[in-house]
């Protein structure tokens, strides 16, 4: 039955050799750079195969299509920024959170908006179908932004160009994207996030089938990366938060 679907996970993860993990390219998290594989869950993925013994199988992925190839067995794991839902927790078996998300609002850098009171009748823009136009749109949506005009966008960098044209007055998007593109030395150098204004607090999850014998494997390895310093470092260097259960 369904609970019972990855309970042999393990024993054939060991047996192949490797382990087969879905993603999709999302920067700071799997993306190509001078031609190499990098970003904090691939260097992540790769530490925690090494302590399993097995060699990490990357393979690009639909993201809408994400569960659906976990069931069939296509992959191992999704691997990829996902964020923890209790729907997501309900249909599959997810690891110890392991980084920090929000969603922030990213305006220009002389901007003197200080709060989301301020985006009232402003035009906001977000990535459509994304958890930053959740917060301008819809019944859990921020009750300052969904007073402002909403204008959707087919990717998060579309939106960081609308505000630095000023074809928009500010952007909902991840803190974690925001952090690595956003503010000095940055190819955004003159936006900023608005200080002290953190949305939707989530936290990011690996997905492995549901009952699998896999996941507790995995958070073994997690905890050891943690106190070995591993993850810590790799935090640092791409600038993330990891999620207060691991952080300790």
């Amino acid at each position: 039955g369904k609970a019972a679907a990855g309970k042999d996970d393990w024993k054939n993860i060991e047996a192949a050799g490797e382990m087969v993990i879905g993603y999709t390219v999302y920067a700071p998290m799997n993306y190509e750079e001078k031609g190499e594989f990098v970003g904090f869950d691939t260097e992540y993925a790769k530490a925690v195969c090494e302590k399993l013994g097995v060699t990490p199988k990357f393979i690009e992925i639909n993201w809408d299509t994400k569960e659906v190839e976990l069931a069939a067995k296509s992959i191992d794991c999704i691997w990829n920024g996902m964020t923890i839902t209790e729907e997501r927790a309900e249909n599959m078996s997810i690891s110890l959170p392991y980084v920090k998300n929000a969603q922030v609002v990213v305006v220009k850098a002389d901007s003197t908006v200080a709060s989301t009171a301020d985006l009232v009748d402003a035009t906001v823009v977000a990535e459509m179908g994304s958890a930053g136009e959740a917060q301008i749109e819809g019944e859990d949506a921020n009750a300052d932004l969904a007073q402002a005009t909403y204008v959707g966008m087919a990717k998060q960098t579309d939106c960081l160009m609308e505000v630095k044209a000023g074809t928009a007055d500010a952007a909902v998007l991840d803190w974690t994207l925001a952090k690595s593109m956003v503010g000095e030395g940055t190819d955004f150098a003159d936006l900023k996030m608005i200080e002290g204004v953190e949305l939707a607090t989530e936290e990011y999850g690996i997905a492995f089938r549901q009952g699998s014998d896999f996941t507790a494997k995995v958070d073994d390895a997690i905890k050891a990366l943690v106190a070995d310093g591993t993850l810590p470092a790799l935090a640092e260097k791409y600038g993330l938060a990891l999620a207060p259960a691991i952080a300790g």
